[in-house]
C-alpha cells in the first residue's frame, strides 16, 4: 500500500501535476473538509442574524442596511420598523434604550442621589449592584454616583462586594440627608421617565397607528361566535381609534365584545413604572391594570441588550370599570402621607382601550362624566391637575368605549354623541346562532351535544312564550346542568329533565 502511494506521487511529480495545472505541488496541498466548509457556513450565518439582531436594538445599522430610527422627542429610545425583526422575536414599534447619562435621561444628579439615599436608609446596607437594581438605571452611573456620595461623606464602605463593587452604608450626615428627603417623598423605587419621553412613546405606539384587518378581528373574536355583519361594523369603528357605543339588551355579549377588541391590536406596548413631572411622582404602571410581557430570555450576547428598565413591556392595556368610577378615578390621586401620585384610569390606558361598561349607572352623574371628556374626545389630549396646582397637558390615546342597555339617546345629548362616532347595536341571537352557541359552549363544559334537547328546550321553553334568545343564555343553561350533575354525582348530559330544572331555575324571575 505505502509503495503504491509513492509511485503515484512521483508519476504525478514526473507529469507535471494533474492535467491543466501549472504547479506541480498544487494537486498534493491539503484542502478543507467538505464538513469543515458546511459547519463555517452555518456559523457565518447565526453570526449575521445574532449581529442584525442586536443592532436593531442598538439603533446601528443591520448588516443589509436597514436602520431603527429614533423615537422623536426622546434620546434613549428606538422606533423599530415592522419586518426588521422575525416573527417569535421583538416586533414592539417602540424599544427604550437605556440612557449613558442621567441628563439623557431627563433626570439630575440630585434626583438620583435622593433616590440612593432613600433606598439605604430603608434596607440598612446595599451593594450597588443592588441599588443599581432598585433604581433602574446602568451600573456605571450609580457606581459613578455612589462614589461620589462616598467623597462627600455621605455613605461609607462596609465592606467589599463581588465583580468590583462595594457594600454601602449610609454615615450619619446621609442619614441625616436621607430623612429630609423622605420627609418631602418617601418614594425611592425605579428612577422616574420624563413626560417628554413618554409623551413620545405615546405618539410612537398609537391606537390611531394600528389598522386591524378583518383577520385580526377574526382572530381576536375567535372565541365568540359574530356575524359577518357585526364584524363588519365593528371594524371601521376599531380601525378609527374613537369612541364607540355599544347597547342593546342585556346578556348578548357586550362586555365580551369590548373585553377582546383589543386583542385586535398590536399585542405589547412599553410604559414607563413612573413618571417624573415638576418633582413629582406619578405611578403609571398598576399591576391590577397591566399585565406585564417581559422579553423572553435568550442565551449570549442577547442577554445584554441596552433595554431601559424604568420602562416594563406589557399587554395592550384593556382596561374596564363599571358603576364604581367616580371623578376621583379621572385625576392625579395625591397620598399626602408618602406624597406619592397614582395616575388616573384614561392615561394607564394610554395607547390601549378603555371600557365604561354599564354607562348611565356609575355613582357619579352622566353629565359630570360627559363635561370631563368631551374635550379630550375631540382633541386627543387631556389636562390633569397636579398636588402643587399647576396643570398638566397629556395624550388622550385610546379607544373608549361606552357599554350600556339603555339607548344612547336616553343618556346623552347630541353634542356628546357627535364626539362618539360609533353606535352599534347588539341584538338577541336567531335560532341558528342560539344553536350554535350550545354546540361551541357543550364540550367546553364537558357535555356531549344533544340536538333534540336543545329543540325540546326551545320548542317547551322559547317559542310559545315568545322568549328573546339571548347569547349568554346556553352558558349559563348549561353551567346550572353541570352543577346538578355534579351535585348527583350524575354523568354529564344534555336531557330534557335537565333542561326543565335548569329553566326553572334560571327564568325565576326573568
Amino acid at each position: 500500500m505505502g509503495n503504491s502511494n509513492q509511485d503515484d506521487l512521483l508519476t504525478q511529480l514526473a507529469s507535471g501535476g494533474a492535467p491543466g495545472n501549472d504547479d506541480p505541488w498544487a494537486s498534493l496541498t491539503a484542502t478543507t473538509p467538505q464538513h469543515a466548509e458546511q459547519e463555517k457556513a452555518r456559523h457565518d450565518e447565526k453570526l449575521d442574524k445574532l449581529l442584525n439582531r442586536i443592532n436593531d436594538l442598538t439603533g446601528g445599522e443591520s448588516l443589509e442596511g436597514g436602520s431603527a430610527s429614533q423615537a422623536p422627542g426622546s434620546e434613549s429610545s428606538t422606533v423599530v420598523e415592522e419586518g426588521d425583526v422575525e416573527e417569535g422575536d421583538v416586533k414592539d414599534a417602540f424599544v427604550p434604550l437605556e440612557p449613558d447619562s442621567f441628563a439623557a435621561a431627563g433626570l439630575t444628579d440630585s434626583e438620583i442621589s435622593a433616590l440612593a439615599l432613600k433606598y439605604l436608609l430603608g434596607i440598612g446596607n446595599a451593594t450597588g449592584r443592588q441599588v443599581t437594581d432598585q433604581i433602574k438605571l446602568p451600573f456605571t452611573l450609580i457606581d459613578e454616583l455612589l462614589r461620589r456620595l462616598k467623597d462627600e461623606r455621605l455613605v461609607a464602605h462596609r465592606g467589599a462586594a463581588t465583580m468590583n463593587d462595594y457594600d454601602y452604608e449610609l454615615t450619619d450626615f446621609g442619614r441625616e440627608r436621607a430623612l429630609r428627603h423622605a420627609q418631602h417623598c418617601t418614594y425611592s423605587g425605579s428612577a422616574p421617565v420624563s413626560l417628554k419621553d413618554y409623551i413620545a412613546s405615546v405618539e410612537a405606539q398609537t391606537i390611531a397607528d394600528q389598522h386591524p384587518s378583518p383577520d385580526d378581528l377574526k382572530r381576536a373574536f375567535s372565541d365568540l361566535l359574530l356575524s359577518d355583519k357585526m364584524l363588519a361594523r365593528l371594524g371601521p369603528a376599531i380601525n378609527s381609534g374613537r369612541g364607540l357605543f355599544l347597547f342593546g339588551p342585556p346578556g348578548n355579549g357586550k362586555t365580551s365584545i369590548a373585553e377582546r377588541i383589543t386583542y385586535a391590536f398590536g399585542k405589547h406596548v412599553w410604559i414607563p413604572r413612573v413618571l417624573g413631572v415638576e418633582g413629582e411622582i406619578i405611578r403609571l404602571f398598576d399591576p391590577m391594570c397591566h399585565v406585564e410581557a417581559p422579553l423572553a430570555e435568550n442565551e449570549g450576547l442577547l442577554d445584554q441588550r441596552k433595554i431601559d428598565k424604568r420602562w416594563l413591556r406589557i399587554r395592550r392595556p384593556m382596561i374596564a370599570v363599571g358603576g364604581e368610577l367616580t371623578m376621583a378615578n379621572l385625576e392625579v390621586s395625591h397620598n399626602p402621607t408618602t406624597n406619592i401620585c397614582e395616575a388616573p384610569l384614561q392615561l394607564k390606558s394610554n395607547t390601549g382601550t378603555l371600557l365604561i361598561d354599564d354607562f348611565g349607572r356609575q355613582r357619579m352623574s352622566i353629565d359630570e362624566l360627559l363635561n370631563r371628556w368631551i374635550v379630550p374626545l375631540e382633541k386627543r389630549y387631556d389636562f390633569l391637575n397636579l398636588p402643587t396646582g399647576k396643570k398638566l397637558e397629556v395624550p388622550f390615546d385610546q379607544l373608549i368605549i361606552f357599554s350600556t342597555n339603555l339607548e344612547p339617546r336616553e343618556l346623552v345629548d347630541d353634542a356628546f354623541l357627535r364626539r362618539i362616532p360609533y353606535k352599534i347595536e347588539v341584538l338577541d341571537a336567531t335560532e341558528s346562532e342560539f344553536r350554535e352557541l350550545f354546540k361551541m359552549m357543550a364540550p367546553k363544559l364537558g357535555f356531549e351535544y344533544n340536538e333534540a334537547a336543545l329543540t325540546y328546550l326551545i320548542e317547551t321553553h322559547y317559542r310559545p312564550i315568545n322568549r328573546p334568545f339571548r347569547c349568554c343564555q346556553p352558558r349559563d343553561l348549561l353551567l346550572q346542568i353541570r352543577s346538578y350533575c355534579l351535585f348527583h354525582d350524575r354523568p354529564l348530559e344534555i336531557t330534557e329533565e335537565y333542561f326543565d330544572f335548569a329553566v326553572e331555575n334560571y327564568f325565576a324571575v326573568m
